[in-house]
């Protein structure tokens, strides 16, 4: 596994074989960051279930602001902050700990980009989507990879709508965004 684009380009992540551990393909993560753009300088991210680092590595590596990566296998901790260390990337935090925990403790629309991709066996998936909208920017995307679609119509009470999506064998990958609020009188 290697790093798409960016400054790091081509970089290899070491992917450990812990159970449950499944870094994003790099087919996905190529055509997240086009839909994206390849330029996120200034952009402000927060990778809620790090793993293997290569969502937060990527945006970093595309100029991101600052870009939280929380993780609780302590392993896996230690492995991310070495290869920042070793990449000198002075935009990345690292931290060991609960993710959506980590999301609810971030300011209103403070984020512009959230990595929601938790292991798929648990029910992260709602939580997660619930707190990332809550610190989303208006113009904000959450990414949120799953073992199944995601539709309108379970995004809609969430404040959050479907922009694009992409079925990689057993993974579904999606690009939300924050429905415009109307104000009526």
């Amino acid at each position: 596994m290697r790093i798409i684009g960016g400054q790091w380009k081509r970089t290899r992540l070491p992917v450990p074989h812990l159970p449950g551990l499944r870094p994003t393909p790099d087919r996905v993560r190529e055509t997240l960051f086009n839909w994206l753009g390849q330029d996120l300088s200034g952009w402000r991210c927060l990778d809620a279930f790090a793993g293997t680092g290569a969502l937060g590595l990527e945006a970093a590596s595309r100029g991101a602001a600052s870009v939280c990566m929380v993780e609780q296998d302590a392993a896996l901790v230690a492995r991310l902050q070495g290869l920042c260390q070793r990449l000198q990337a002075s935009a990345v935090q690292v931290r060991r700990g609960d993710g959506v925990a980590q999301l609810r403790q971030c300011a209103p629309a403070s984020l512009d980009l959230v990595f929601i991709d938790p292991p798929f066996d648990g029910d992260l998936f709602l939580p997660a989507l619930q707190a990332a909208a809550a610190v989303l920017a208006p113009q904000g995307f959450i990414y949120l990879e799953a073992p199944t679609a995601w539709a309108d119509a379970e995004l809609a009470p969430l404040g959050l709508a479907l922009q694009r999506h992409l079925r990689a064998g057993a993974v579904h990958a999606h690009l939300l965004r924050p429905v415009a609020k109307s104000h009526q009188i």
